[in-house]
């Protein structure tokens, strides 16, 4: 058996929570800022919708490859340190550094240099994100074996990570205002390297101040070797058929890939939709406009959405406040369809609380319900796998983040949005406000039914937390 089970771990102190949430923010700025910046390929470099969508794919399909490895070293690495925080450091400061050098773009470089550069570098970024986010993810899980304490932990991060989506849509003003920067390309040359370091920054708190045991001595971990790579990836593999053996898990993935990368196919509208809808296409007219749909959507995630979610969980359940929420989201999303009035741009605002409880909630309670999901397993592998659960989790995410980038492209060239026309044709308008508000209403539908008979209560979680104390106490008993 396993002697890496958690200590029974119950109220973390609110030090270490905080410590978790400016690894969050860091974890959450960096897409933020990404989305943002992304406008600026199509609208100012001239980047043809095929090239955004591959931008968009390729990095996070080879993002979504690396996570599950990412998963497999870091369950099974022996060191001083842990198993965790030394890859926590490390891959803040490759995404930092990389996150700065992707984003050096001169448009006097061309178009198909550009793609290039940007192409690869992004590689890299992905590449420190997945060393980071891993592990990063993984110590989350660790922190408390409380059913209630882990939302608490979800909450207090979603928290701390959310105003890097208040922050971040305040880019687009400065970017656009001539008084801070001749063109926008040239801002985002100059914020990239404000964000990266720090963000940088901060994603090395949890790797400083959240502590964890040495794993120098265990012995039940595999080896990771480059002569054992290849059982190494075969454990991988026979690690994501168990995950998916586990129905809870498998619904809790199924649906976070709906609810996400519905959003994601469509976020990168909302720029176009502002400019292009409500004011003829006119960016200087648009003002902060674009930038107060994201920061007011993240000021209702922040202070609306997550306390209510927290307490709602509480009260009727993880699983009834998800469907509870992604219900308020569907109704957020009908509304932006007749609250998008040209002439009439603060009208859209009055959707913004309904619809950021969609992804507000979303990994508030699929996080805490992850970990719920790492003791089920324990029971029946005497494995900790927070890495492992973490990694297909996000491999999930990442993979259909990946295919809502691809899908990006499609549909701007669908409904034949062309970023080099000062006006888009009102069908392209039309399509665009079509998908942005349909799509995601299909997915969370689905994603509603998927989750109708989630099954992990809290008395069915409490019963497994009793059984493996039990099993903790013979064990210790034993090795005495």
């Amino acid at each position: 058996m396993s002697n890496n089970t958690l200590n029974s771990k119950g109220e973390i102190p609110i030090g270490q929570k905080i410590a978790f949430g400016l690894g969050m923010f860091a974890n959450q700025m960096f897409p933020a800022a990404l989305g943002i910046f992304m406008v600026v390929l199509v609208q100012d470099l001239k980047f043809p919708a095929w090239m955004w969508g591959i931008l968009f794919f390729l990095p996070r399909i080879f993002d979504a490859f690396i996570d599950p490895i990412m998963g497999f070293i870091s369950d099974n690495t022996r060191s001083k340190w842990g198993r965790r925080r030394h890859y926590v450091f490390i891959g803040a400061i490759v995404m930092g550094i990389s996150f700065i050098v992707m984003w050096q773009l001169y448009r006097e470089n061309g178009v198909q240099f550009n793609f290039i550069y940007f192409l690869l570098w992004s590689f890299i970024f992905y590449l420190g994100l997945s060393i980071f986010s891993v592990p990063y993810v993984a110590m989350g899980y660790e922190m408390s074996d409380d059913f209630h304490e882990r939302t608490s932990i979800m909450a207090i991060s979603q928290w701390i990570g959310q105003w890097a989506w208040v922050i971040a849509p305040w880019f687009w003003v400065i970017m656009y205002d001539p008084k801070w920067f001749p063109n926008a390309d040239t801002a985002t040359r100059t914020l990239a390297v404000w964000v990266g370091i720090s963000c940088m920054i901060l994603a090395m708190m949890p790797a400083i101040f959240i502590t964890s045991k040495s794993t120098k001595d265990e012995v039940s971990f595999s080896p990771l070797t480059f002569k054992t790579i290849g059982g190494s990836l075969k454990e991988i593999f026979n690690s994501f058929k168990e995950a998916f053996r586990n129905k809870p898990f498998t619904k809790l993935c199924i649906a976070t890939f709906l609810i996400f990368n519905a959003f994601n196919t469509v976020a990168g509208f909302t720029f176009f939709i502002v400019v292009y809808y409500l004011f003829d296409g006119n960016t200087s007219a648009a003002g902060i406009w674009p930038t107060l749909f994201g920061c007011v959507g993240a000021l209702s995630t922040t202070f609306v959405v997550i306390p209510i979610v927290a307490r709602l969980s509480k009260i009727m359940g993880k699983k009834n406040a998800f469907l509870a929420s992604q219900g308020f989201s569907i109704f957020g999303y009908i509304l932006f369809w007749f609250l998008f009035i040209p002439g009439k741009p603060y009208m859209f605002l009055f959707a913004l609380p309904f619809f950021s409880f969609g992804i507000g909630s979303l990994f508030t309670l699929m996080m805490s319900m992850t970990a719920d999901v790492c003791d089920m397993d324990e029971l029946s592998s005497n494995k900790r796998r927070e890495g492992i659960f973490g990694a297909i989790y996000w491999w999930m995410v990442k993979f259909g983040f990946a295919i809502a980038g691809l899908l990006t492209g499609v549909i701007m060239s669908l409904v034949g949005f062309n970023p080099n026309l000062p006006v888009q044709t009102e069908g392209a308008v039309t399509g665009l406000r079509l998908f942005f508000s349909g799509v995601p209403i299909l997915g969370t539908l689905i994603a509603m039914w998927v989750m109708r008979n989630y099954d992990l209560t809290e008395e069915k979680a409490r019963e497994i937390k009793k059984q493996l104390d039990e099993r903790k106490e013979i064990f210790s008993t034993i090795k005495q």
